[in-house]
């Protein structure tokens, strides 16, 4: 399940975000949001875990947790898919 994470501190590394997650379970890939020109955080990333309770898990235990000097905010990711985009039109 993808998960995104957002409000993170943009001190946070990708090591931490997945340290994070590791306790509630395996983690496929870890990427934070970085600005093209500075290559700072831009304050989210995304989590993929393999296993669904992993995920719903992490959910429950990370959402709205001081991480840094923010709470996190974490939940299901939603694809972005071109069906989607074809039906905002009509």
């Amino acid at each position: 399940m993808k998960l995104l994470v957002r409000n993170l501190d943009r001190s946070t590394t990708e090591e931490e975000l997945q340290k994070l997650f590791e306790e509630f379970g395996a983690v496929q890939y870890c990427t934070l949001i970085k600005d093209i020109n500075s290559g700072a955080s831009k304050g989210f990333g995304f989590v993929e875990m393999p296993k669904i309770g992993d995920a719903k898990a992490a959910i429950k235990h990370l959402n709205n947790k001081a991480v840094g000097s923010n709470k996190i905010r974490v939940k299901k990711a939603e694809d972005k898919t071109e069906d989607k985009a074809e039906n905002k039109d009509e």
